[in-house]
């Protein structure tokens, strides 16, 4: 027969078998030293989660990445409204400078002393008549841009009857066009400059 301290013909006690599936008897039990069998204690060390020093340093962390994150998201926007300007600006001055061209090859009629410029930035919008017979009416520029700095559509104006450095304009006709913003872009320089 068998033989072994599990044998009630030998004299041993009878193993009893375990009937509860593994997995659970090692998640639920731990083995004691004498064979005993107790359960695990479920406290405060075990639990999933995090601590409060934990969830400090991580929301510190995320203000000092944040903090550093402002400036150069304000450099950027900044950065994109300057584009925009220099983009209005030079579609503004070739619409100018297209509309001197005809005034100068007689394609489009102008008034005397305005030099072949346009009287207003509106007389480029609303087109003029064009060609000998003044049947085609042209538009030299699709709509008047709003001036990124400022928010809206109304832009410094010179002459050429005015001086270079006037900040005013003389009311005959446009040479040239700038923002009326008075603010400082980030190269230094003055957005009424460019």
């Amino acid at each position: 027969m068998l033989s072994g301290a599990g044998c009630a013909a030998h004299g041993g006690t009878p193993r009893r078998p375990n009937l509860k599936p593994m997995k659970a008897r090692l998640f639920s039990t731990t083995r004691g030293t004498a064979g005993e069998t107790r359960r695990r204690k479920r406290g405060p060390h075990t639990e999933s989660g995090f601590t409060l020093l934990e969830l400090i340093i991580a929301s510190t962390i995320l203000l000092v990445l944040s903090t550093a994150a402002i400036p150069v998201l304000r450099f950027t926007m900044m950065r994109a409204k300057e584009t925009e300007l220099r983009r209005d600006l030079r579609e503004m001055r070739k619409a100018i400078d297209k509309y001197k061209d005809a005034a100068d090859s007689n394609l489009v009629i102008t008034k005397v002393g305005s030099n072949g410029y346009p009287p207003d930035l509106e007389t480029l919008v609303k087109g003029v008549p064009y060609g000998g017979s003044g049947t085609q009416n042209v538009r030299f520029l699709r709509r008047i841009p709003v001036d990124p700095m400022t928010g809206r559509a109304e832009w410094s104006l010179r002459s050429v009857q005015d001086d270079p450095d006037a900040t005013s304009w003389g009311g005959d006709n446009v040479f040239d066009v700038h923002s009326s913003s008075t603010a400082v872009a980030l190269d230094g320089t003055k957005y009424a400059d460019w």
